[in-house]
């Protein structure tokens, strides 16, 4: 396959896997496909083939029709063999969901950063800023509505739906880092913004990069501000975190956590770059024409032009306030606290 030529990225595989089989995208990298129970419905993972056994790179949500699924392999993709190792790339649901589920079966270690570990137990817990209330309390500092608010209030801790139990031990991964696994070796590269401590994998002697959530071939990574860091700039750790991947050779295969594996990995991260340049301006020009002080929830229309069920805005609202607060921290626009603690931008 030749490198592609910088103006489109070159997807080497046409269709996924179906749901209980698998394709092989290099030696010893089996491709999974699992289904999400949301708007975006699926998650890759992937199955390192070992001498005795497999690595396994990320889980799936950890729900029933996912672990029925797991089933079918356990018979026919594992051939009754066992998984040796886990490793997550973070602690989002559909990544780390079976992890726990997974590792009790078979005895196998769980690898992550510890950033991520920690994230995991303290959202199940809702412990140290990371509970439903906390979430509430923020969004509704930057103008959420009291009807989505109610919704928000209702749902409970969505997190512990999708990771019923997280590892209570792990080995720990630092940037850098390196370890063997599916006959080559695999290097750390960490990324910031999309989740504490993201684990993105890169084996240069088979030029493959397994880039979770961090580089994502249609979509663009949801960055968002939680209440942990209520004044944090994950846009800005998130953009900088892309000089990782960007230098990485031309034919690299990035197998992305959605969608399809591609080629192009340069021009990826410049159309993301691209994209939120544009983003970023559009949302300064429109704190600027406002006639008010505008809210995270003011500007969502600016950042999603389509209808959002619960969920997705759950998110948007995260992203809204990051892209606010990048502006701020860049000087492009104010913050203002009202007397009632609430938070808006203005030019």
């Amino acid at each position: 396959m030749n490198a592609p030529q910088g103006t489109v990225l070159d997807y080497p595989f046409e269709m996924q896997p179906p749901p209980g089989e698998v394709r092989e995208v290099a030696p010893n990298i089996l491709w999974l496909r699992m289904p999400l129970p949301f708007a975006l419905d699926h998650i890759n993972i992937w199955s390192l083939r070992e001498t005795h056994g497999f690595t396994q790179i990320d889980c799936g949500y950890g729900d029933a029709p996912t672990r029925e699924l797991w089933a079918r392999h356990f018979d026919t993709t594992l051939h009754g063999e066992p998984i040796a190792r886990i490793v997550a790339t973070h602690c989002h649901p559909d990544h780390l969901g079976n992890a726990k589920w997974l590792s009790d079966r078979f005895g196998s270690p769980v690898a992550m950063t510890e950033s991520e570990y920690l994230a995991a137990h303290a959202i199940i817990d809702q412990r140290a800023t990371h509970a439903v209330t906390d979430t509430c309390a923020l969004f509704r500092r930057h103008g959420m509505t009291d009807e989505h608010f109610a919704a928000l209030a209702a749902r409970g801790n969505q997190y512990k739906r999708g990771v019923p139990e997280a590892p209570t031990r792990f080995q720990r991964l630092i940037a850098g880092d390196r370890f063997e696994a599916g006959g080559t070796t695999w290097q750390v590269i960490a990324g910031f913004g999309h989740s504490p401590e993201h684990a993105a994998l890169y084996a240069e002697s088979m030029g493959v990069l397994v880039s979770g959530d961090m580089l994502l071939p249609k979509i663009t990574t949801n960055v968002a501000v939680w209440p942990v860091e209520p004044d944090g700039d994950p846009l800005a750790r998130f953009l900088d975190s892309l000089t990782a991947f960007e230098t990485l050779p031309p034919h690299t295969l990035v197998l992305p956590s959605h969608g399809l594996p591609f080629r192009g990995i340069a021009l990826r991260v410049a159309q993301l770059r691209a994209h939120h340049a544009v983003r970023l301006n559009e949302l300064a020009a429109a704190v600027a024409a406002a006639q008010a002080p505008q809210s995270a929830a003011d500007v969502i229309p600016v950042l999603f032009r389509r209808p959002l069920d619960m969920q997705q805005r759950f998110f948007a609202m995260g992203e809204a306030i990051a892209h606010l607060n990048h502006l701020w921290h860049a000087g492009r626009i104010t913050r203002l606290i009202a007397g009632d603690d609430a938070i808006r931008f203005a030019a």
